[in-house]
């Protein structure tokens, strides 16, 4: 079985189409992949933490998406969500701050390394 990692770091903030389509981008894979059966680890990283708050809200035209992939998601990037401000949403909307790689100046991130080591495929959007 296919096993592929993909890694959310666009940023809502910037507030362009690009950020959108690379988030959209991001949860097609993970819904195509899931519907094959396929193992998806859906992860938000660096800027991309901040998305958290937004796909939430009802209102969002990546809401249902968000919804259809949701089981997909492993979790934020703790020390990122800390850098970018977006610790407090993330712990509002119940995901796992993910903070298992000590890095120094960090509170600890994901360690994306462990995902190759164990023959994931890495996808970034």
């Amino acid at each position: 079985m296919s096993k592929t990692a993909i890694v959310v770091l666009s940023d809502p903030a910037a507030g362009s189409e690009e950020a959108l389509g690379r988030l959209f981008n991001a949860m097609f894979v993970a819904y195509e992949l899931k519907e094959k059966g396929q193992q998806v680890a859906l992860i938000f990283q660096g800027t991309g933490t901040r998305w958290v708050s937004e796909i939430v809200k009802p209102g969002h035209p990546a809401h249902a998406l968000y919804g259809a992939v949701k089981d997909t998601v492993v979790g934020v990037c703790g020390g990122c969500a800390d850098v970018f401000g977006a610790t407090a949403d993330v712990k509002a909307t119940g995901l796992s701050l993910i903070r298992e790689k000590q890095i120094p100046g960090t509170s600890g991130i994901v360690d994306l390394s462990r995902y190759l080591d164990e023959g994931y495929r890495l996808l970034t959007f």
